[in-house]
């Protein structure tokens, strides 16, 4: 997202009784369920859909958040926070304003602003929850024209009448948001019951938004590397750290997914291998070097992508279901994979996915290792391929123009770390259900 990501979609559970101040959280940590989308606790839930149907519509939308990575300008302490996962979007549940108001928005590493529907509403998309007033909110200020966050932000511009500083964001899937540019409170909640405050936190206050928003939702919680991303705002506070670990499909309903902060962050110990972040523009993405993929002793050389022929080739979004690789590159990775399985391909039911077969008793897959600048990540079975319709599966990588993106599949079971003051990712082999 910057279309609708995609990049975490996350569901934070929020409670507001009994909030403390995050100084006090640092001393402890907490911790705050992310919930799957498709779980019976999302509000998203279906039960007529199975779940073939469910990685399907995934998949789907995971194309579609392609978008926003084609744009050509894109502007010592613990926190753990629970995740839902959708599969490739995570939904968020935080509270702002005093009182707190709870809000349901989709969670975003691919984008950075804060923002939710505000009332008065000049134009908006249709959302279950009431709108957020302002105007009830002891702790709401706007920003003015000449301010530090006003200037942070891309596409700003000042009301003549107020002199308040006025914001608008887009995103690949043509769905926006324009408003005031606000500092207000932010409550995470806690599964210890404490929620954690977070005072004069940059947000955007909506008054004109559309597209493609659910009318489950109010708006994106950015959780990119730009300056008014969640993330970047908490700052020293979580030593620049955060971390997750996404459970896999079919494990939702008595097991959540975490997002951690700061010290709960680290991610540390056997088997744990780092990468470095590299900075690049846009800020909002992060960019790592991916120099090949290994299929059992075969190893083939990843030349680059749209992003780069060396450092920063490519992203990596939590909010993307499938990892997109170059076409051509696509090709010749899927070939090594099909040469080291001893069966026939089937086609895809829904005739997109690439390399397929038929389960059998002894359907075996190659040992598949992607070796990031100074990292192997050796994915398993369920990272390399998933069900796609009773007895078939398929393989997770896709060949999509030449985009390179390593998405949430491949993150399944490891707990993923990000270290933005180290400038480093971190890999973890962890079994998700139990962390």
């Amino acid at each position: 997202m910057a279309a609708l990501s995609s990049n975490l979609f996350i569901v934070l559970s929020i409670l507001c009784l009994s909030g403390f101040s995050f100084s006090e959280a640092e001393k402890g940590g907490f911790s705050v369920e992310l919930i799957h989308r498709d779980s019976p606790k999302s509000p998203f839930y279906n039960p007529q859909e199975t779940p073939y149907q469910r990685v399907t519509k995934a998949v789907g939308r995971s194309v579609n958040n392609i978008n926003r990575f084609n744009r050509t300008h894109v502007s010592p302490n613990a926190a753990e926070a629970d995740i839902i996962s959708n599969v490739g979007e995570y939904l968020m549940n935080i509270s702002i304003g005093t009182p707190p108001v709870e809000i349901l928005a989709i969670a975003d590493t691919g984008s950075d602003l804060v923002w939710t529907q505000c009332k008065p509403c000049s134009e908006c998309f249709e959302q279950d929850a009431p709108l957020f007033d302002p105007k009830r909110s002891s702790t709401y200020r706007d920003v003015s024209c000449s301010s530090s966050q006003c200037s942070s932000l891309d596409r700003t511009s000042c009301s003549p009448e107020t002199k308040t500083c006025e914001y608008s964001v887009s995103y690949g899937d043509r769905s926006f948001s324009n408003g005031n540019l606000a500092v207000e409170t932010v409550t995470l909640g806690s599964t210890n019951g404490r929620p954690v405050v977070l005072t004069r936190k940059v947000f955007g206050c909506g008054h004109n938004d559309g597209g493609t928003f659910d009318s489950k939702t109010s708006g994106i919680i950015g959780l990119g590397g730009g300056d008014v991303s969640l993330i970047r705002q908490m700052g020293s506070s979580i030593d620049g750290k955060f971390s997750y670990c996404l459970i896999p499909f079919g494990s939702e309903t008595s097991n959540v997914s975490k997002l951690n902060f700061g010290s709960r962050a680290v991610v540390s110990g056997s088997g744990t291998v780092s990468t470095p972040l590299v900075a690049k523009q846009p800020s909002t993405f992060y960019f790592l070097t991916l120099e090949s993929i290994s299929v059992g002793e075969k190893a083939i050389p990843f030349e680059g992508s749209s992003f780069g022929s060396s450092e920063g080739n490519i992203i990596i979004d939590s909010g993307t279901t499938l990892t997109i690789l170059p076409e051509q590159y696509a090709s010749e990775l899927l070939a090594a994979i099909s040469d080291s399985i001893d069966a026939e391909p089937v086609n895809d039911p829904q005739g997109f996915l690439d390399l397929c077969y038929e389960v059998t008793e002894d359907f075996r897959v190659p040992d598949v290792t992607v070796q990031f600048s100074g990292a192997e990540v050796k994915l398993r079975p369920i990272n390399l391929f998933i069900g796609v319709s009773e007895g078939v599966v398929c393989c997770t990588f896709k060949g999509l123009q030449d985009n390179a993106i390593y998405g949430n599949l491949h993150q399944m079971d490891f707990l993923v770390g990000y270290d933005t003051q180290e400038q480093t990712v971190s890999f973890k082999p962890t079994d998700c259900t139990n962390n």
